[in-house]
């Protein structure tokens, strides 16, 4: 607890967010909950808004025994009165946001052969207007100011296409452009975007999968790190682009992936030219 305690004081101090005021939308989920934990440690004040109120509540209640101020706010972002609310819910309880997270998202089964139109539309309502909206409602009061971050959770399947997944790769692929369109647009007036792409991460959401025979063992092996991926790996680059250390960090990607983009050619079959037949 001591190496903790310690930790959270060098990050508090190095990322600058103190008392700043954080929203992060998805918040309930393992990401978001992570990037609240982390943004809440380095001194920030949260705006936690999620469709689950009960769980937003929750994760808020856990964040204030630490000492973090925390609200939790119920929010569709696909809804533009749900986002209008939320702003004033943050406004009323903190002031302007100093920075935003988008970080709600969708995901749901489905071939481009017959996927519904509505089945279409509601992923892309939430994973990419939803940032939009937010993006537009949270940062005015950022443009006012001359000052704010806005920091995008899209995904690998921007550039890799997830199949059968429906809209959710073109909605990915939407949201990193959407960042730097926002960049180019606002930078000059003091507002930075930028986007992290996560790749496989565990969290509560995909628990199942790994509690399937040596699939933990099999995606490891996709991996340069040799491992799958924790919120917290998320939450910590989500930290630093929201903070002024990432001050001349605007319209990026960061892909963080434990290198599984840099995977390809090992994934191809080379009789002779893999790790068994390298000779020392």
């Amino acid at each position: 607890m001591a190496n903790q305690n310690a930790y959270e004081d060098r990050a508090g101090h190095w990322l600058a967010l103190d008392g700043d005021v954080c929203v992060v939308t998805g918040a309930a989920g393992g990401i978001g909950s992570a990037i609240a934990a982390v943004l809440g440690s380095a001194g920030a004040r949260l705006a936690l808004l999620d469709r689950d109120e009960e769980k937003c509540v929750a994760l808020a209640q856990s964040l204030d025994a630490r000492g973090i101020e925390a609200i939790a706010v119920a929010c569709d972002i696909g809804d533009i009165d749900s986002v209008q609310g939320a702003v004033e819910s943050v406004d009323a309880a903190f002031g302007a946001a100093d920075v935003l997270v988008n970080n709600a998202g969708l995901l749901r089964p489905g071939g481009i052969e017959e996927i519904a139109l509505d089945a279409w539309n509601a992923m892309l309502r939430v994973n990419l207007t939803g940032y939009m909206l937010c993006s537009q409602k949270f940062g005015r009061g950022m443009l006012e100011r001359g000052a704010g971050s806005i920091v995008h959770v899209a995904s690998i399947a921007a550039h890799h296409p997830q199949t059968w997944s429906g809209a959710y790769s073109p909605g990915k692929a939407a949201v990193s452009m959407l960042s730097r369109q926002i960049a180019a647009e606002w930078g000059g007036r003091g507002v930075r975007s930028n986007a992290v792409c996560p790749g496989m991460i565990r969290t509560p959401l995909s628990e199942s999968f790994y509690a399937q025979g040596d699939i933990e063992r099999r995606r490891s092996a996709m991996t340069a790190s040799r491992r799958i991926g924790k919120p917290d790996d998320i939450a910590d680059v989500v930290a630093f682009l929201a903070s002024r250390r990432a001050s001349y960090v605007n319209g990026a990607e960061l892909i963080v992936d434990g290198g599984l983009d840099s995977m390809l050619m090992d994934l191809v079959p080379r009789p002779g030219f893999d790790a068994s037949g390298v000779k020392a």
